[in-house]
Order: structure tokens, then C-alpha cells, then sequence
């Protein structure tokens, strides 16, 4: 593709966001987030118009504390009609637990550098790729819907650059898997919208476009313009994180996911539909933020919540 970059064509009139937060955002977090905010989280959320909602993880707890206690989070939601609650999953023993909790639907992942996938999971990406095809197959035999992840596909912290067939290997073996949709992900946040555009382009020539999703992570403030570059290209799924928790392990002190409010404003402000209500978003935002004690890292929402503030008065 040459490289220049313009919104020439017409843009998607709707797109669907799937909610990270609860799992991809909460993960990292060095204290323990309480069941009782977990829930009002993921339940606010729901409230708020998201319908797809990663609510947790059946991973290692000595690895990821955070996750632990997912059983009990699928166990006690109040689940709303119409609303995905996903989990994920990166084993056997994992889909057990989730069958377990009458999980719907589940999401693996697999990474397109040799060394993230060693050191992330301790297996090589072939022998990660052999187990999650039981993983999927077990899980579609009993009638769970299954997402996968691409983890590094614009770069890697081990590697440097990524090499774009390794990520058409592992997005297209998902896919053969059985994986309903495939989320192109920039773990550490180093891509930029021509990159981005180049690695759509070339997936979407082994993929229907309308199984690919993106999730970009905001390391290096590039994650919007990355969105805005896939929209161009038809993207029409985002992956994304209410108040843009989760940062980046690799990049201490750097923000990771893309913020909820941040996309849904700059996607309102173009005229697409989301079918979620920005204002709740903030404040379910700002309410586990509280729980955290931290700051939303959404420029949107401290904007607007910034504005729903009480005035002093007049002296």
C-alpha cells in the first residue's frame, strides 16, 4: 500500500466495542480489588449499553492474583439479557472452570513472537496453537462461543518488530480453529495508523474483515489514530478498557489500553453508533478508579466528569 493516509471513503455507521476492563484491565493491578467492586463494575457497564464484556480470566492465580476469583464473579453476577460475559481461558482445566460457571463464551490467545509466547505462557506459538485447538474444540462441542487474541502484532519487547507473516500464521490458524472473530492486538502499544493499516490490508486477504477486531494499547499515544486508521479500512469491532486501565508491564509508568470513554466519544463525535451511553461509562469508570485509588487515565472522562461537577457558588 502506498504510504499515505486519508479517511476518504465512508466511515462504519456502527461499531461494536468490546469491553476489557474487568479482565485485561484489572490484571496487573498490584492489590486486590474486592469481589463487591468487580461486580458493581461489570454490572455498570452492562447498564451502560456494552454488550460484550470480558469479565475475568481462569488463568494461574499464582501468576495473575487478580483473576482468582472469576469463579465467583461469573457466579455472582446479575446477568443481563443479551450480554456476553467472556472469559479467558488458556488451557483444559481453564474451559472446566469456566463450563463450571455456565460460561457462554471464552477467548484464547496466542502470540506472533516465539519469544512472548515462551515467556508469557512457557510453550513455543506451535505448541500453544496444538493445545488451544483442543481448547476450542472442546469448547464449540459444547456449544461456547470462542474469540481469539493475537497477542504482538506490531511488535514485541523480547524481539523489536514483528514479522507480518507470523501474525497471518496464528490469526489464521485461530480462525481455522473455529474462532468466531479474531483481535489483532498491539500489546505494547508501538504501532502507528499507516502500520496499522498495512497489517489490515494483508489480513483481511486470508480473513473476512468482519472477523477482524483491533486492540490497541496507548503506550506511545497512538492507539485513537490507530482506531481511526482500521475504521478507514472497515474495521467495524474495537476492543477497549473503561477509564483505560490495564498499563503496560513493559513500559512502567506508560498507559496500556485504549480508554472506553476516549473511543466512544471520538466515535459519537464522527456520527457512528455504539449503542452505549458515554456517561455511565465515566462514572463506572470513576467509581472503580475510587476503588483503586487512582485517576481515570480517559482524557474524555475527566473532561466530563470535570463538567458534572456541582459549581461553587457565587461569592
Amino acid at each position: 500500500m502506498s504510504a499515505s493516509f486519508a479517511v476518504n471513503g465512508p466511515l462504519p455507521g456502527r461499531v461494536r466495542l468490546v469491553e476489557v476492563g474487568p479482565r485485561d484491565g484489572l490484571q496487573n493491578e498490584p492489590h486486590t480489588v474486592p469481589l463487591k467492586a468487580k461486580l458493581a463494575l461489570i454490572e455498570a457497564l452492562a447498564e451502560a449499553g456494552l454488550h460484550f464484556i470480558e469479565s475475568g480470566g481462569f488463568v494461574s492465580p499464582k501468576w495473575v492474583p487478580q483473576m482468582a476469583d472469576t469463579a465467583e464473579v461469573l457466579s455472582s453476577l446479575k446477568r443481563k439479557p443479551g450480554v456476553s460475559y467472556s472469559v479467558l481461558v488458556p488451557n483444559l482445566q481453564g474451559l472446566e472452570l469456566a463450563l463450571g460457571c455456565s460460561a457462554r463464551e471464552i477467548a484464547v490467545f496466542a502470540a506472533a513472537s516465539e519469544t512472548f509466547s515462551l515467556r508469557n505462557t512457557n510453550v513455543s506459538i506451535r505448541e500453544s496453537l496444538l493445545r488451544l485447538e483442543e481448547v476450542t474444540r472442546q469448547a464449540l462441542l459444547a456449544g461456547i462461543r470462542v474469540r481469539g487474541y493475537v497477542s504482538c502484532v506490531m511488535g514485541c519487547p523480547y524481539e523489536g518488530q514483528v514479522d507480518l507473516p507470523a501474525v497471518l500464521r496464528v490469526a489464521e490458524e485461530l480462525a481455522a480453529m473455529g474462532c468466531y472473530e479474531i483481535s489483532l492486538g498491539d500489546t505494547i502499544g508501538v504501532g502507528t495508523p499507516l502500520q496499522t493499516q498495512a497489517l489490515i490490508c494483508a489480513v483481511e486477504k486470508r480473513l473476512p474483515l468482519a472477523r477482524i477486531a483491533v486492540h490497541f494499547h496507548d503506550t506511545w499515544g497512538q492507539a485513537l489514530a490507530n482506531i481511526l486508521a482500521a475504521l478507514a479500512m472497515g474495521v467495524t469491532v474495537i476492543d477497549s478498557s473503561v477509564a483505560g486501565l490495564g498499563g503496560c508491564p513493559y513500559a512502567p509508568g506508560a498507559s496500556g489500553n485504549v480508554a472506553t470513554e476516549d473511543v466512544l466519544y471520538m466515535l459519537h463525535g464522527m456520527g457512528i453508533e455504539t449503542g452505549v451511553n458515554l456517561e455511565k461509562v465515566a462514572l463506572a469508570g470513576a467509581e472503580i478508579c475510587r476503588v483503586l485509588w487512582q485517576k481515570p487515565a480517559s482524557r474524555a472522562a475527566a473532561a466530563l466528569l470535570g463538567q458534572m461537577k456541582p459549581k461553587e457558588p457565587a461569592r
